[in-house]
Formats: C-alpha cells, structure tokens, sequence
C-alpha cells in the first residue's frame, strides 16, 4: 500500500491546449462531489503561449492552476525532462493520493513517469486509444503511459480491446465517455457565431459573409514539417477555397514552417481567411456554422462527430476509429484526389452525418469522479 493512501487529495495535470477542455469538467466534477476527494490542479507550461493558456482558462471556467511549472518550449526529450525535474519536488511536498493525467502531450507521460516511481498510482484519462503509427510521438505517450496507470478511462469500446491486448488488466479499465464531448454540451450555448468572429477578424470584408465556408487546422509534424508534404496540401486547399472559402486558424508551428518553406504567395491568392490561434468558444462557433472542417486534429475530429458536421481528416490514420465508424470523419490522408473527391462528396450530398457514439453524453466525467471515489476508499489504509 503507498504511503499516500490516506491522502483526499487528486493531482490534475494539465499541459497543452488539447489537455484544458479535458480537464476543465473534470475540475467542475472534483468540485461538485461531497464524498471528500478534492483536487489540485498542476500546469506544466507546457503550452508556453501565455494569452492562448488565460483565454482558455477563462473561457471555460478552469480555476488557476495551484501550481504552474512554468516549463515552456524545447525538444521532446528537452521538454519532458524539464517536466519531471520540476514535477518531483511538488510530489514530494504534496504527497497526492494520485495523479491524474489527461491524453497524450509530452505533460502526460513526464507526470505519469515521476508518480509511479514514487509508488503514486496514476489515473490516465482517455486511455486505450491507438492509430499503430509509431512515428507519432503522442502513440509513444499514450502506449507508456497506459502501461503505468492504475485507472484507465476510455471513451470509446474498442479502447478496452487494444488495452487487454496489451496485457493490461481488465479490472483498471472503465468505459466513460468523452470529456471532451462534456466540455463540448457544456459551452455549445455559449459559442461565438461565426458571423461575429469573421467580423472581429475582419474577413470577408469585400463580400458578404458566406453561407458555406470551411474551417481548417494543421499542425501535424508530419504534414507542416516536410515541405513537399506542406506546398502539396496547401495547393489543394487553395484550389478547394476559390469553391469555398476557408478559415484557417494558423498554430504557431504551422505558420513559422510556412514563413520558412517561402510559401506564404500561396496563401495569399486564395479565399482562405488566416488567422492567430482562436479561443475555444470562436472555434466552436466556426465549427459548428461551418459545411465541412478539414484537419489533422485529434480532438476535432470527436467534436466534429458530436456536433454531426463533416469532417476530412488529413491523415494516413486515426487513433480515434469511431469518428469514422459512427461520427461525421473520413481519413483521407494527404492525396489531392482523395482530398478534393471527399470535398466534392461533402457539397453535393452533404456528407457523412453519423450519429453520438455511446455515452458522449456531456456526463463523463461525473462517472470519472465516481469511480475515483470508490477506487479510493477501495484502496484506503
């Protein structure tokens, strides 16, 4: 039994701007439950975009963070190293009775790692997902760190298979839904309109307001950090934008590999709006007014299923098979022609509804709560 175990306190971890809208109904659960749990909620810094992390902080209601590390950019080993130096000492002081960690950035597996060798059980949120490219560093993140967790929340059916199969106990896994999908419901209301941001953004200045336009996201190092790879999807995006406008808000990486691939030219003769990284409720507005959403995004491609809009996932692959089974997602990968044959599919029949997978339901993370709460008292000294 570890020392901990008669610790009431949870360590939330949160690192990069896909883990706040996970985190953020977790923090709301831990704060509604009266069985005397708590949480804490630890930041890495591991998104170092000090206006995005507030806005989304606000935006969705996260409190503070008790603790910020402050750890910022670097290489993957720089950066996950740098989590675990600073991770340590805060264990050490606070002794949690577990780590929760949410998903697959660089915060994730560097937490995990320091709370398992310290004999601190780990609860890993959204477990069990696999695309099978070994390429990706967040397949390295999510494969170590379920192997080092205790609890293992997934959010889709086939997660358990890929977990069992990798000789993890069936006894720690536990079916609960999507907290992304809770965070989703929960600010649907309150989404900015895509009219009022293109407005704030200044687009379409020239024209009225399209009915039909686009969203589209990349950031993928696999599809912005070779250059062949980048001029190719960008020219077939531009093609599809003299069809249909696109709104393109650019992540940092993104914009700074095409300032360096000199392909800015293209951009600019296309219908494609761009913009800084939006706050979560403009980009759920542009969502969900948009005819189609073209992406390499993990996250989006749930949103997108839950909020029944076509998504076209610029992907060879996805760790998230039921966006393409039961959601609105198609991969088609980085070929122009199966590109523009999806687009073309998508305006002229509307494209792939689907339907809410099980337990997408806005309550995960309630069930997340709960089962902590009984693993607890299960476990106590």
């Amino acid at each position: 039994m570890p020392s901990n175990s008669g610790s009431r306190e949870i360590l939330c971890v949160v690192g990069a701007r896909p883990n706040f809208m996970k985190i953020a109904p977790i923090m709301r659960a831990f704060a509604g439950d009266a069985s005397g749990l708590s949480a804490r909620l630890l930041h890495t810094g591991q998104h170092y975009d000090a206006s995005m992390k507030h806005a989304f902080f606000d935006q969705l209601h996260i409190p503070q963070p008790d603790i910020d590390l402050e750890v910022g950019s670097g290489t993957h080993a720089e950066q996950t190293a740098d989590i675990m130096k600073r991770f340590e000492p805060v264990l050490d002081t606070l002794k949690p009775r577990a780590v929760l960690v949410v998903g697959d950035v660089n915060s994730t597996i560097a937490c995990a790692l320091v709370a398992v060798k310290k004999g601190i059980p780990v609860l890993h949120v959204e477990a069990g997902l696999r695309s099978g490219d070994r390429s990706m560093p967040e397949e390295i993140n999510r494969v170590l760190t379920d192997q080092l967790s205790d609890l293992l929340f997934t959010t889709e059916l086939s997660a358990r298979d890929n977990l069992l199969r990798e000789g993890i106990a069936g006894s720690g896994i536990h079916f609960v839904g999507n907290v992304m999908i809770d965070t989703l419901f929960f600010n649907l209301g309150s989404a900015v309109p895509a009219a009022r941001t293109f407005e704030q953004l200044g687009a379409f200045t020239d024209q009225e307001i399209p009915l039909d336009y686009g969203l589209l996201t990349l950031h993928r190092p696999s599809n912005v950090d070779d250059p062949v790879v980048l001029e190719r999807l960008l020219r077939v995006l531009c093609d599809i934008s003299q069809s249909t406008p696109l709104v393109f808000p650019l992540h940092p990486r993104t914009r700074m590999r095409i300032n360096a691939s000199g392909l800015n030219e293209l951009l600019e003769g296309a219908r494609i709006t761009t913009t800084a990284p939006l706050g979560y409720l403009e980009m759920l507005g542009l969502m969900k007014d948009s005819r189609f959403v073209l992406t390499d995004s993990g996250g989006i491609q749930e949103e997108t299923t839950a909020l029944g809009v076509p998504c076209i996932t610029l992907r060879e692959n996805t760790e998230r098979p039921i966006t393409v089974t039961q959601g609105s997602n198609t991969v088609v990968g980085t070929d122009p022609e199966k590109i523009v044959e999806c687009y073309t599919d998508v305006m002229s029949t509307g494209g792939k509804q689907g339907r809410t997978p099980e337990l997408w339901d806005g309550a995960a993370a309630e069930r997340i709560v709960a089962i902590v709460n009984r693993w607890s008292e299960a476990t106590a000294a």
